[in-house]
């Protein structure tokens, strides 16, 4: 993972800028997940009820999937602009659940970035296209154009 300038990335507009480490969503983080949102569907978190659906077993929330951005960009082998201070999300322009994860699986995301632009000095706003890949699944379970703000 190398550190760029923010001119250096936005060269890179429209390029895969890379993929992330295979993550495990097991029933630990699905049932933690339920916890804090309160949804505590039973496709969710109840093993039992679940295997008699067309999913055979638990899957992950939507939003789990989505929340996971941070954490598979972390593990990722995106490139890094240098001197960054902070970074906020500011929202998605479209967000599609495509297949479930199914609890025990692993997932991973790939990035590519759409548009990168100075909003004002030092304020930048990136728009990535961000998929999230089930291991030996053919359908990805999600794809989302996410937007967020950074400051150097």
């Amino acid at each position: 993972m190398s550190a760029i300038s923010p001119q250096q990335m936005k060269d890179m507009v429209g390029q895969n800028l890379g993929s992330s480490e295979w993550l495990l969503v097991d029933q630990e983080m699905i049932n933690k997940f339920a916890d804090a949102t309160g949804d505590h569907q039973f496709i969710h978190v109840n093993e039992e009820m679940a295997k008699m659906t067309p999913f055979g077993g638990t899957i992950a929330h939507g939003f789990l999937t989505l929340s996971l951005f941070p954490v598979l960009m972390a593990k990722s082998d995106c490139p890094r602009v240098e001197g960054v201070k902070m970074g906020v999300n500011y929202g998605g322009n479209k967000v599609r659940f495509l297949a479930p994860v199914r609890s025990g699986k692993r997932v991973r995301g790939h990035f590519k970035l759409l548009e990168l632009e100075e909003k004002r000095p030092g304020q930048w706003q990136q728009t990535l296209e961000f998929t999230v890949e089930i291991e030996g699944e053919d359908k990805p379970a999600v794809m989302a154009e996410w937007i967020s703000q950074f400051f150097v």
